[in-house]
């Protein structure tokens, strides 16, 4: 890793770790984590899942996000939290529920994908709930999903 990458992610630890102690709005955290995820540091979203579960209540927000770097970034953060902290993946799962009702078919899409990763009993029930989405690139990504577990 470059020095200006190290200097770059302890920039933004630091950052986190600030505005955390200056009573930060939420909404404003969330900002800072969507911003993070876009710049590809999931890693240290995990370090801030791990230490704070109720982040996995901003995971269905996160996927409302209209960068595509932002939604892709919490596919990588689900990734690293299900090798790192399986027993807490299924946090997200009330938040991602409340997603699949979303009125844009590329977020109920998101949310699926994180589904899958989870892959817990509970989140499989939720993705089946979709197998007659009226768009059919939801129900697609449904029976791909389904096929393939």
């Amino acid at each position: 890793m470059l020095d200006y990458d190290k200097f770059l992610i302890f920039s933004m630890e630091t950052n986190i770790k600030q505005q955390k102690k200056e009573d930060v709005s939420d909404e404003e955290l969330l900002k800072v984590i969507a911003d993070f995820l876009e710049m590809g540091h999931a890693q240290n979203i995990v370090e801030m899942f791990k230490q704070d579960s109720r982040y996995y209540e901003w995971v269905g927000p996160l996927l409302t996000d209209e960068r595509f770097a932002v939604r892709l970034g919490v596919s990588v953060l689900f990734e690293y939290l299900i090798e790192e902290r399986p027993e807490d993946v299924h946090l997200a799962i009330p938040s991602l529920s409340n997603v699949l009702k979303h009125e844009t078919p590329w977020v109920r899409g998101e949310a699926l994908s994180i589904l899958a990763i989870i892959g817990t009993p509970d989140a499989i029930a939720l993705i089946k709930t979709l197998e007659t989405d009226p768009a059919p690139e939801v129900a697609a990504i449904v029976q791909d999903i389904l096929s393939t577990g």
